[in-house]
């Protein structure tokens, strides 16, 4: 009772303050691009922040660290040191200064915007918004899965509780968004931000002290039967770890709720102290997260037998990852903790869902919409954008209320089709003049389609597949291919190769739209 009184007392502050964030912000939305991207007048700190809590959710904290910690051990740290240097700084330093040049002076303001001004394509455009729109919802739907889980933890809420908890969250998270737009969301990205800071420092704490200390959790690991690598630098299986690094770090270079936050930075500057601070974020809220899942199973037990830890349900042969980190938190953390980690996880889980959301309804109506309806200006855009918010969290919620779709599986998907489909097109969109429009297509089609592919082989465990999934099984690969982990770095990869290569091969693009594009570079 004592956990839920300081939790219930920890909420309502915690919203009160979003909210008045959000009526505040509202009155500095005037018009679309205010709405969508702040008006391009950002600092670096709320872009910093913003950049980080949008990264990492309760996909990280709750999906992502319990199965990886389970897997892979203390070496699971490797993911968050990798989304730190990978996912955050270098994102910063290369693609940062080039993506607010090129995107103002083109006056791109979604990624879809960009794709069809860089490479003078409307087709291309059409095709990445729904791109866009699609392969988030899953990655939303992960979000509240984790979201919901911790709150079952701490409230007991059963079955139904687990919707409510749900339909709750989106509602919190749409109100802000609707009405502040991008400013409320940096604004509560800051705010959310330092709490998810202090308490991913707390949980790593009690995490140590609840098993007496480093030294001696990393030693009870070693002891783990058959699991005697638990311990070690580079784990168990580093090979599939490396797959997993690649994903959750090199994925945010493609990814339009990421890459746009470049789009509203005030200035070049800016980008310099946003490098260290996203950086520093990410090693402590990333790092910690992943160390801190490297200890579950000193926690979490699937025997029966074992009556001094969690038990965890096995569910088509696997154990139950999602519920790991709520099971630890609930025997490390005293009663007050519970309720800041329920906050951390919160506030982490509803700036990713902000960015999510705002997004896909900015993609939707500037993309998708607004060229296909005559006089859809100002307050009538601003209207739809905000109806197509409501629309994408319904949704979502619906996809979330199936507890059996796993919140790595869901999240991997997302990013493996949006980052396959984008990384290679916008990175070399960028840099290289010769990248062509064929060569867009050509990964759109590929992201797309290897996912897609391994959705319908792998993923919906389909009977009239159960003959492949068996003949990849017998190769004993050592990247388990089966992982839609790995199928998500496998796209990234893939489109990274394919863009310089396909564009050699094909027609170039016109030079006065490439020279207008880099134009904005010339004199920076």
């Amino acid at each position: 009772m004592g956990a839920q009184t300081a939790t219930f007392g920890i909420l309502a502050v915690y919203i009160i303050v979003m909210l008045c964030i959000g009526f505040y912000t509202s009155r500095k939305t005037k018009s679309a691009d205010d709405f969508m991207l702040g008006g391009r007048n950002v600092g670096s700190w709320l872009t910093a922040f913003s950049y980080g809590t949008t990264y990492f959710s309760a996909v990280v904290f709750i999906g992502y660290a319990g199965q990886f910690g389970w897997s892979y051990g203390v070496s699971a740290t490797w993911i968050g040191v990798g989304n730190a240097l990978l996912g955050s700084m270098l994102p910063w330093i290369i693609l940062g200064k080039r993506t607010r040049l090129m995107s103002n002076h083109l006056g791109a303001k979604t990624m879809p915007d960009f794709f069809e001004k860089r490479f003078d394509s409307t087709a291309l455009k059409t095709a990445s918004a729904l791109i866009v729109f699609i392969f988030l919802i899953p990655y939303t739907a992960s979000v509240y899965n984790g979201l919901s889980r911790l709150f079952n933890m701490v409230f007991n809420l059963g079955d139904n509780g687990y919707v409510y908890i749900i339909i709750a969250m989106a509602l919190l998270s749409a109100v802000y968004v609707i009405l502040g737009g991008y400013t409320a969301t940096a604004f509560n990205d800051f705010f959310q931000g330092m709490i998810m800071l202090a308490g991913i420092i707390a949980v790593v704490v009690c995490t140590l002290n609840g098993k007496g200390g480093f030294s001696n959790a990393v030693e009870q690991l070693a002891e783990i039967e058959s699991q005697k690598d638990l311990g070690t630098l580079f784990g168990p299986d580093p090979v599939n770890l490396f797959g997993v690094v690649l994903l959750t770090s090199i994925g945010t270079w493609g990814l339009p709720q990421m890459v746009q936050k470049f789009y509203a930075i005030k200035n070049e500057k800016a980008i310099f102290k946003g490098t260290i601070i996203s950086t520093i974020f990410a090693l402590v809220v990333a790092g910690g997260s992943y160390f801190m899942g490297g200890f579950v199973r000193l926690y979490c037990t699937t025997d029966s037998a074992d009556t001094s830890k969690a038990l965890i349900n096995i569910t088509n042969g696997k154990p139950e990852f999602d519920a790991m980190v709520p099971a630890l938190l609930d025997s490390a953390l005293p009663d007050i903790l519970i309720g800041l980690v329920v906050v951390l996880v919160l506030s982490a889980s509803l700036s990713t869902l902000s960015s999510l959301v705002l997004t896909s309804s900015s993609t939707l109506t500037n993309d998708l919409i607004k060229p296909r309806v005559k006089g859809l200006e100002g307050k009538k855009e601003l209207t739809v954008m905000r109806v197509l918010i409501a629309v994408f969290l319904v949704i979502s919620v619906v996809i979330a209320c199936n507890k059996n779709a796993s919140i790595s599986t869901l999240m991997s998907y997302s990013w493996g089709a949006l980052s396959g489909s984008f990384l290679g097109p916008f990175m070399y969109g960028l840099f290289m003049k010769k990248a062509s429009k064929t060569a867009c297509w050509t990964s759109f089609c590929t992201g797309v389609g290897i996912t897609l592919v391994h959705m319908i082989l792998f993923g919906f465990n389909l009977d009239a597949f159960s003959g492949v999934r068996q003949a990849v099984i017998d190769l004993n690969l050592p990247l388990n291919i089966l992982s839609p982990i790995n199928a998500g770095a496998m796209a990234m990869i893939v489109s990274i190769i394919e863009v310089p290569i396909i564009s050699s091969l094909t027609k170039k693009p016109d030079k006065k739209v490439v020279d207008n594009a880099f134009k904005a570079l010339e004199t920076n």
